[in-house]
């Protein structure tokens, strides 16, 4: 059982936002699909979850077209904001909860105990505007998890969130995989990523450009990373006269070298301890799945592009009851 893309193309007047995506996420798993902003990954997602339709291509889940799939499948989390303003936070997750016919006391005792692991019981018969931003995205997350949906799908999800509630939510992440649900989300921190995923799909100007199990796609660079310091001066110009050895980093602590995978990384030791350094630390790694984006990106994953506002403005955030229990939407007072 698997989400499977394959040859997703999507044009909004001569914009090109898709260009033939094709990517699978396991069942179960949890997935990093990343890009620079405007890169595509938000029409991905609307295409997903039929609030958009591609020119062409195919989404399936477990073999069904994802337009056939019951909308109870999908959460969804967007980047904006999706809150009723002035409706209490209890109020609004059980309405949005009573969208996939769960009856109130039920959706009630869900929402408390989402609100409980959150840290924000407190705030149950608080306005959502009152609230501060991170805890209204926690409560939109959980709005769009509620009613249990068996795939999970998340834009920008830490926005906003101090490295406690950070930890709050990854422990959620934790906890929801372990259940079988399947987790997509989007984000420019690449850590999370790191930490979180099994498999990533890197897309630029609506192109994939690598795709697949974290440790592949580290391992697609060709190279290694190398920390090494030494007691004193850090300078190091000898490291200039090794063959397939470049400085990534310089550091007054360290410095961070690129190792071609033609040459031993256990070279730079070598050398290290021949130019009589007094080594304090030498660690080999693959590179990051930051420098692998940017190296194949060629620009930071936060940087700006034409592309978000253009589908934004086409696609719009969806309705209340298309998919994730109404977090897509930009409402502007109460439901009733």
């Amino acid at each position: 059982m698997a989400l499977v893309l394959d040859g997703l193309t999507k044009r909004f007047g001569p914009i090109t936002a898709l260009d033939g995506i094709s990517f699978r996420v396991e069942r179960g798993s949890v997935f990093g699909f990343l890009g620079a902003n405007g890169a595509g990954k938000t029409t991905t997602m609307r295409i997903i979850l039929d609030i958009l339709r591609p020119d062409s291509g195919t989404a399936t889940w477990d073999g069904t077209p994802t337009t056939d799939v019951p909308r109870r499948t999908w959460g969804y989390l967007p980047e904006e904001r999706g809150l009723y303003p002035r409706l209490e936070v209890l109020e609004q997750l059980v309405f949005f909860a009573s969208l996939y016919a769960i009856p109130r006391r039920e959706a009630a005792a869900r929402a408390r105990d989402w609100l409980a692991r959150f840290r924000i019981s407190d705030y149950e018969k608080r306005r959502a505007e009152e609230l501060s931003k991170g805890n209204q995205q926690k409560v939109q997350l959980i709005a769009a998890i509620l009613h249990q949906p068996e795939v999970v799908i998340m834009d920008e999800p830490f926005v906003g969130l101090d490295p406690v509630n950070v930890s709050l939510l990854k422990e959620a992440f934790e906890e929801m995989r372990s259940r079988g649900t399947t987790l997509v989300f989007s984000t420019h921190q690449m850590e999370m990523v790191e930490e979180l995923c099994e498999a990533v799909a890197i897309i630029d100007h609506g192109r994939l450009v690598l795709g697949g199990p974290i440790r592949d796609v580290k391992r697609s660079s060709g190279r290694q990373v190398v920390r090494l310091a030494v007691e004193g001066d850090m300078a190091l110009p000898w490291l200039a006269d090794l063959d397939g050895v470049s400085v990534r980093r310089p550091g007054q602590d360290f410095v961070e070298l690129d190792v071609d995978a033609r040459h031993d990384p256990r070279e730079v030791l070598t050398a290290a301890i021949a130019h009589g350094e007094r080594v304090t630390q030498f660690l080999i790694a693959d590179p990051s799945i930051e420098q692998i984006f940017i190296d194949r990106v060629g620009r930071p994953p936060s940087d700006d592009h034409h592309l978000a506002t253009v589908a934004a403005d086409a696609g719009g955030t969806g309705a209340p009851g298309s998919a994730g229990g109404g977090t897509g939407v930009e409402p502007t007072g109460n439901p009733g």
